[in-house]
């Protein structure tokens, strides 16, 4: 009896030792290193992705279409671990996250143990889905990805004659991909193309702890697109010199500066180098304007601007950037330094190169669906957290005919953002403006 006891524990362990060895587990990609290092309450690393429909969110079918959907996205489907060199995914095989209304204000900090240790949550208002990411997961683009396929299943849930025999099946241009693209395409090299001094920030009275502030401006793509092309430029190049101008003239009055207004734009690197990874794949250039005059007028500003952006925008330099990245990462040195050495040092590096830039002004696209669908889709939004030194930021994107400017602040004072629309306005284009309110 004893000898049987004695295998069927055996027996067990095997069986528990394999069901370990099945779990899955992934390497955080380069730019996903830094954002556990640095996420909490005060500076999240959450950024939001939202579609608004044509009709009000039923929750017991968009918690249905979180739960078909969910087990088939891998790269949402992980937990954060931390070893003893680095952070690493595990499959996580918690129940599905709930849906839930929202009642708070956006993109707080993603608690594990109040989220089933998923890395996103999912809410709804009224007409609105909102995808709330950590954004050590992906970036816009995989966000994209996730928020349109639950967008498809809710509907097609929804409303079953759109659904034409796909209850449960995934568009074929959205991306399962994993790689890390930037290993792939990583060249040594040992050139920081990084600023790090120190660029003007904007201050004044913030907001009260956990208040987070949303101002939409909402504009036809047909009209914003002339007004950047009698400037000679293009869209996401003119509204980053709208900004900077409201920046100028706002904070600055039109005088000197010693230290210049700097622009972060993050650049989607999957065109460049023909990915299609649903993994965090991007760099990002900064848009810098020193005024030392003035008497500058808006068309000095679009030209520095665009200036500034074209010089760096190109595989080249881009490859330069992340490359750079890539090489710390993988260096043997670095690789064998444990966790607690590495945090520390990636967050100064952090605070240098977040100290260097004004913003950050993030665009999303142009966001297509499919032709059954868009009788139910009104829009898609999407804005980012605060970061250290940066206290109001922007992101741009576009559904069809209109496209959506939205600010993110935690500043009381809104002068920059009226500037910004009030320039796009003296230029012709017509706005509608919401809030939520702060």
């Amino acid at each position: 009896m004893a000898k049987k006891t004695e295998g069927k524990g055996l027996n067990r362990k095997t069986e528990d030792r394999k069901k370990t060895r099945d779990i899955r587990w992934d390497r955080l990609d380069n730019t996903a290193h830094l954002f556990p290092v640095i996420a909490g309450e005060g500076m999240t690393n959450v950024y939001r992705i939202c579609v608004v429909l044509s009709e009000e969110i039923k929750p017991s079918l968009l918690q249905e279409a979180l739960n078909i959907c969910l087990p088939r996205f891998d790269g949402f489907n992980f937990r954060l671990r931390r070893g003893v060199f680095w952070y690493y995914f595990e499959e996580n095989r918690s129940p599905v996250p709930k849906v839930r209304e929202e009642v708070n204000f956006p993109c707080r900090y993603i608690r594990g143990n109040q989220n089933h240790n998923y890395l996103f949550r999912v809410t709804y208002y009224k007409c609105r889905i909102n995808l709330e990411v950590f954004h050590v997961l992906t970036d816009g683009v995989g966000g994209i990805n996730f928020l349109t396929e639950l967008t498809y299943q809710y509907l097609r849930l929804a409303h079953p004659e759109i659904a034409g025999g796909r209850e449960d099946s995934f568009m074929s241009g959205t991306s399962m991909n994993r790689e890390d693209s930037f290993l792939k395409n990583y060249r040594k090299s040992h050139k920081r193309g990084y600023k790090t001094k120190k660029a003007y920030l904007i201050k004044g009275e913030k907001l009260r702890p956990g208040e987070f502030g949303v101002m939409h401006g909402e504009m036809n793509v047909s009209a914003i697109k002339e007004v950047a092309h009698k400037y000679g430029c293009s869209i996401n190049e003119y509204l980053v010199a709208a900004f900077t101008w409201s920046v100028y003239i706002e904070c600055l009055h039109g005088m000197p500066a010693n230290r210049p207004i700097r622009v972060a734009v993050p650049v989607n690197l999957r065109p460049y180098f023909n990915s299609i990874t649903s993994k965090n794949f991007f760099v990002v250039v900064s848009a810098e304007f020193a005024p030392k005059d003035e008497d500058y007028t808006f068309e000095d500003v679009v030209k520095i601007v665009v200036e500034s952006l074209r010089k760096q925008i190109n595989k080249e330099h881009l490859e330069e950037l992340f490359s750079y990245n890539v090489s710390n990462e993988t260096h043997t040195l670095a690789r064998l330094v444990p966790l607690t050495l590495k945090n520390i040092a990636m967050n100064i590096v952090y605070t240098q190169s977040a100290l260097a830039n004004t913003t950050t002004i993030t665009n999303i696209g142009n966001i297509k669906v499919s032709d059954e669908y868009r009788p139910y889709i009104k829009n898609f939004r999407a804005f980012l957290a605060m970061s250290k030194g940066q206290s109001v930021k922007g992101t741009v994107c576009s559904y069809g005919d209109r496209l959506t400017f939205s600010f993110s602040y935690n500043l009381c004072d809104v002068s920059v953002q009226r500037g910004f629309f009030r320039r796009l306005s003296e230029d012709g284009i017509e706005l509608d403006i919401e809030t939520n309110g702060v």
